[in-house]
């Protein structure tokens, strides 16, 4: 009985995990080299790293969550902790800051799948394929600006509709807590709830710290400092009696502003001063894209200095990333429908082999029919037909 349960179920997958049948892999490998193709034309080079890893490795500078989203096992050879990666950045990082050693500012972009523990509420996958892009060695807005530049034009090339973007600044909070004194387990539960967007909880629980009632007041107004541009300009009065950290942190989102403002006019922009995503990751502005047709972000990235101090040289970076297959689900597939693909009967002719050679040899599919197998060509979608006329073998387009 036992027996039979495993063969009826052998087919089954673990939850978050799934094949990707012919039509989805196409896509999907065909909006890789597409967007392989932008980095390469921006100057970024490709890398591409193992899918396991020292557990140290992958884990420096990410803080608690990514090591919940990490699997963990004993390596058999050298008794070391290693775990299938659940980002590649870290990776990247460690190849700039150790293989590469560039003094110059480093491009680097990469593309594979990682593995995730656990998976998140929103997402149907813990598989999905990471793509993205780094610089490495330069400290100042300009890279920042580069780097969302780059993402916005992976987007256009998928051409999802209705794209915004979302500007923050962890330095903001960072500052705050120093400033107002905060302990790491006051600093760690205001960042929980400030992260829940829970406001009664944030009252209460502020309002329970022995600090100064000025910084009360600015933690329990971070979550209103959300919107459009003027929230700049709010947040500058709300934060007006605080330390030069935090002016100068508005003062790199205002200025990321203005450059969008004149490169996109268009884009819709939003600032949200409370969000801290990859808080204990990043150190600077961070970002996100977003489009309604989904409930979380298309993709994300920021600034996150100093990550290869773990690799014996720290260096400056900022960056991106993306599910190519959640891209690959909302991308209008421009040259799916026009593919040709021809059919050639089953003959043992040398001119029908040189035929066939010289059509793959230009990048035309031709799938040839196998003996018993006549009725296949609808069912293939075949657009055209290999047919021998006047001794020679030529391409017909089909009608069905």
């Amino acid at each position: 009985m036992l027996n039979n349960m495993q063969k009826k179920d052998s087919w089954l997958l673990p939850q978050g995990i799934e094949d990707v049948l012919p039509e989805d892999a196409k896509k999907l490998e065909r909006l890789r080299r597409q967007l392989l193709d932008v980095f390469t034309c921006w100057g970024y080079e490709l890398v591409i790293p193992p899918v396991v890893d020292f557990l140290d490795s992958l884990l420096t500078g990410s803080g608690r969550d990514l090591d919940l989203q990490t699997f963990k096992f004993t390596d058999q050879i050298s008794g070391e902790m290693l775990g299938i990666r659940a980002d590649m950045t870290p990776q990247v990082a460690r190849i700039d800051a150790h293989n590469l050693k560039h003094n110059r500012p480093t491009r680097l972009c990469y593309v594979g799948t990682i593995l995730r523990a656990l998976g998140d509420s929103l997402e149907k996958t813990r598989s999905p394929m990471q793509i993205g892009a780094e610089i490495y060695g330069h400290s100042g807005l300009e890279s920042d600006f580069e780097v969302i530049q780059l993402m916005l034009e992976m987007l256009a090339v998928t051409g999802i509709q209705n794209v915004h973007l979302d500007l923050g600044h962890v330095g903001i909070y960072r500052a705050l807590s120093n400033q107002a004194g905060l302990t790491e387990q006051q600093e760690s539960e205001l960042f929980d709830v400030l992260q829940r967007k829970a406001i009664t909880e944030l009252n209460e629980l502020v309002n329970g710290y022995s600090i100064d009632e000025k910084f009360k007041n600015i933690f329990i107004s971070l979550p209103s400092l959300n919107g459009g541009i003027d929230v700049l300009d709010r947040a500058t009065k709300v934060l007006a009696d605080t330390n030069d950290s935090v002016t100068h942190a508005l003062s790199e989102l205002r200025t990321i502003a203005n450059k969008l403002s004149i490169v996109f006019p268009s884009l819709p922009v939003s600032f949200d001063l409370s969000e801290l995503r990859g808080y204990h990751y990043h150190t600077g502005i961070v970002f996100a894209t977003f489009t309604p047709q989904v409930g979380r972000e298309i993709t994300r990235g920021g600034r996150y200095d100093n990550i290869g101090d773990f690799f014996g040289r720290a260096r400056a970076a900022t960056g991106f990333s993306a599910d190519l297959k959640l891209l690959a689900s909302l991308c209008i597939d421009k040259e799916g429908s026009l593919e040709q693909l021809i059919y050639a009967p089953y003959v043992e002719d040398n001119s029908l082999m040189e035929a066939i050679r010289d059509l793959r040899a230009n990048g035309v599919s031709v799938v040839q029919q196998l003996p018993g197998h006549g009725n296949e060509i609808e069912e293939l979608a075949c657009t055209d037909i290999l047919e021998k006329e006047n001794q020679n073998w030529v391409v017909k387009p089909l009608s069905y």
